[in-house]
C-alpha cells in the first residue's frame, strides 16, 4: 500500500492534522490548558532467512492531544486524551511467520483509526477514573525500561496479546473501557482496574466501536508500586464469557468451551541513575494464560536499558532484550496435525541503539534474532534489521 493508493486516507489524515493545528493555535487556549504531539515513525526492515532476503517499509503516524478540562472548561480535576493513529506500509512478519511478530508498528490492515478517545476525572487526591477508548497496555502490563525495543512482545505478553474476538485493548484497535486508579500511599504504591469491552474495534475500523459487549468483557487488574528507583507489580486478567479451546472439541466436535484467563509480574530497576556517567535500568517480566485458548501457556521477556551513553549525547540509548513464548499443548498438537514437529518455545533476541540528531529528528538501528519461529523445530532462524526513522513535531 502506498500514498498514491490511499488518496481518501490521505485526505482524512491531513484534515485531522489541519484540525489539531488550527485548536493549538487559538489564542484563547494556553499551552497549559492543551498540548498537541504529532510523531512521525517510518522504518525500513529486512528479513532474512537460509539466504532469502525481503525489504519492507512501514509508517506510522501518532497525533495527539491532551485537555485540561478544568482550565477549557472550568471543569475541576476534569481532563480529556484523543490520540489518533495511522498506519501504511508492508508486514515484514508475514515474511519472518514468527508467533509474536517483529514489529511493533506493523499492522494486519492499514488505516487512518481513532486509537484513544477518554475522559478522566479526579476523584478526591488519590482516586481517578477514566471512561472511553483506552489502550490496556498504556498502564498494565508494562515497563518503561523496555520501551525503547522494537519486538512487540516487549510491549506486552503475548498470552494477553492474542486473546479476544479481535484482540484485546491494544495497538492498533482500542475497545470502550472504564478504568479505576488508586494511589494507596506517597511513595508509589498504586492499585488500578478496568473493563474493557471484550471485542476490540474503533472509528476506522470496518465494524467501528462495538457497543453492545456481545462477546463479554475483558477484567484486569494491576497493584504495585513504580518510582523513580523502579517498578514492582503483579496482575491479573480474565474474561467474562468462556472462549473456544484451541484443540479439543465435544462430542459434535464443536471447540470446548474454556475460561480464558492470566496472571502476570513486572519488574524493573534503576540499576544507576546520576549525572554525568551512563545511566542503566533493567527489567524483566513473566506471564501464563490458561494454555488452552491461546497458542501461548505463558512467556517472559528481559532486558536492559542504557541512557547518556556518551558526553553530550544525552539522548543516545542502548538497549538489548530476549524473550521466550512458551506454546500451548493444544497450539503444539495442532501443528502436528499438520506434519509440522514442535519444541517448547520460540525464542527471540533484540538489540537496538537510538540517538537524536536533531530536536525533531531519532534514528533507531535495529537487529532480531529469532530462534524456531512459529515454534517450528526444522526452521532455521530468522534473522531481522531494521532502521526506525523518527520525526517529531
Amino acid at each position: 500500500m502506498n500514498w498514491a493508493e490511499e488518496p481518501i486516507m490521505r485526505t482524512r489524515l491531513f484534515k485531522v492534522i489541519a484540525f489539531c493545528i488550527a485548536i493549538h493555535a487559538h489564542p484563547a487556549l494556553s499551552e497549559d490548558a492543551f498540548q498537541i504531539s504529532a510523531v512521525e515513525t517510518v522504518d525500513v526492515v529486512a528479513v532474512s532467512e537460509r539466504g532469502a532476503d525481503d525489504i519492507f517499509l512501514l509508517d506510522n503516524l501518532d497525533v495527539v492531544a491532551d485537555l485540561d478540562l478544568d482550565a477549557l472548561l472550568g471543569w475541576s480535576g476534569g481532563q480529556a486524551h484523543v490520540h489518533v493513529l495511522n498506519n501504511l506500509g508492508g508486514v515484514p512478519n508475514d515474511r519472518a511467520a514468527t508467533l509474536q511478530g517483529v514489529n511493533n508498528i506493523e499492522v494486519a490492515s492499514q488505516r487512518l483509526r481513532l486509537f484513544e478517545a477518554w475522559v478522566e476525572q479526579q476523584l478526591g487526591a488519590r482516586t481517578s477514573v477514566r471512561l472511553g477508548l483506552y489502550d490496556l497496555n498504556s498502564e498494565f502490563y508494562s515497563n518503561d525500561a523496555a520501551g525503547l525495543l522494537i519486538a512487540p512482545a516487549f510491549g506486552v505478553g503475548s498470552e494477553i496479546a492474542a486473546t479476544g474476538a479481535n484482540g484485546p485493548s491494544i495497538f492498533p484497535s482500542t475497545a470502550l473501557a472504564v478504568r479505576i486508579e488508586r494511589q494507596l500511599d506517597t511513595r508509589g504504591s498504586y492499585a488500578r482496574f478496568a473493563v474493557l469491552n471484550a471485542a476490540a474495534g474503533t472509528l476506522g475500523d470496518p465494524q467501528g466501536v462495538n457497543l453492545d459487549f456481545d462477546f463479554g468483557a475483558l477484567l484486569i487488574g494491576e497493584v504495585g508500586i513504580a518510582n523513580e528507583r523502579g517498578k514492582l507489580g503483579v496482575g491479573g486478567w480474565g474474561y467474562t464469557d468462556r472462549h473456544d479451546d484451541i484443540h479439543a472439541t465435544d462430542g459434535a466436535g464443536d471447540p470446548v468451551q474454556r475460561t480464558a484467563w492470566g496472571v502476570y509480574a513486572i519488574g524493573e530497576v534503576q540499576v544507576r541513575d546520576r549525572e554525568g556517567v551512563p545511566g542503566i535500568a533493567a527489567f524483566a517480566r513473566v506471564g501464563i494464560s490458561d494454555g488452552r485458548t491461546t497458542p501461548f501457556r505463558g512467556g517472559w521477556q528481559a532486558g536492559m536499558l542504557m541512557t547518556r551513553l556518551f558526553a553530550g549525547r544525552e539522548d543516545a540509548q542502548l538497549s538489548f532484550g530476549v524473550n521466550q513464548a512458551y506454546l500451548a499443548h493444544g497450539y503444539r498438537r495442532v501443528l502436528a496435525a499438520d506434519g509440522i514437529e514442535s519444541v517448547a518455545a520460540e525464542t527471540a533476541f533484540e538489540l537496538t541503539y537510538s540517538d537524536r540528531l536533531a530536536p525533531w529528528l531519532s534514528i533507531q538501528p535495529d537487529l532480531q534474532l529469532v530462534v524456531n519461529p512459529a515454534g517450528e523445530r526444522g526452521r532455521g532462524a530468522v534473522l531481522v534489521a531494521g532502521l526506525r526513522t523518527t520525526f517529531e513535531f
